[in-house]
């Protein structure tokens, strides 16, 4: 007899959450895939990053909860959880005069006590994390003089420094030109094939049926499809959730499915 599947360790269950009088999602359920790349997409204000902060516990449920190992968050204690889930949001702000390299090195921060101050892990862990991120020319560079692209890079090493199970990524390409993007992408799915469960919110649906395992497709604050992009994206789906008028074909090189808008564009106001 085949013994039953265990429960993911990352789970929301029966999740409301608002913002004052405005409810963003009601009795949401979601299940996170151990070890698998998870994206979350959907259209703007739709509830993507709102359930990505209640995953870490920025957001506090109006209903229900999201537990680790069956314990719910609020029941962690705050390095103890820091851990566990590390979280970069769409726009971290650097202190003033900070440079990479210390930068990076606050991820380490839920790894120190008072008895236990910087070792020779911890310095292993940034250094591996500088050079993973693409950052490792730059550690001595005031994090406010680079790009928006070399920013977001560093910010990413300071996650990956973190030297967490879980890495959860509110829109990580953002300020990252197209090569960047899809070398984060890859390096994500590295991580994934390492070990480590990634949860990203992604807009280019593209992209997140290429890398990742599990797509989670959202509207309006609920769940529309969850599963491989395989068996959920298709046109009815694409206009269910963005109201874009598409096909769906094989992407030529993974196979994944690949969307082409066939939207036509507005004709010229010509006066």
């Amino acid at each position: 007899m085949t013994p039953p599947t265990p429960a993911p360790r990352l789970r929301a269950q029966d999740l409301t959450l608002r913002y004052g009088d405005r409810v963003v999602s009601t009795r949401l359920d979601l299940d996170v895939p151990d070890g698998a790349f998870t994206a979350i997409v959907g259209p703007n204000a739709c509830g993507k990053s709102t359930l990505l902060r209640a995953f870490v516990r920025l957001m506090r449920p109006a209903g229900g909860g999201v537990r680790l190992d069956d314990r719910d968050l609020g029941s962690y204690g705050g390095k103890v959880l820091a851990r566990e889930l590390g979280f970069l949001p769409q726009d971290p702000a650097a202190p003033e005069d900070i440079t990479v390299r210390r930068l990076v090195s606050r991820g380490r921060y839920p790894h120190q006590s008072l008895l236990a101050l910087w070792s020779e892990d911890d310095e292993r862990a940034v250094t591996e994390a500088m050079e993973v991120a693409g950052v490792a020319d730059l550690g001595d560079r005031n994090v406010h003089e680079l790009s928006g692209g070399q920013r977001q890079r560093a910010w990413i090493a300071m996650v990956l420094a973190q030297g967490t199970p879980y890495l959860l990524l509110d829109e990580p390409t953002s300020f990252l030109d197209i090569t960047h993007q899809y070398r984060l992408l890859a390096l994500l799915a590295r991580l994934r094939d390492q070990g480590r469960t990634i949860i990203a919110v992604l807009h280019d649906i593209n992209q997140a049926c290429r890398f990742a395992d599990h797509l989670v497709a959202m509207r309006d604050g609920r769940i529309v499809a969850q599963g491989t992009a395989a068996d959920i994206v298709d046109a009815a789906l694409l206009d269910k959730v963005f109201d874009l008028p598409c096909v769906v074909m094989p992407d030529p090189v993974t196979g994944t499915p690949m969307v082409v808008p066939t939207l036509a564009p507005e004709p010229a106001d010509v006066r």
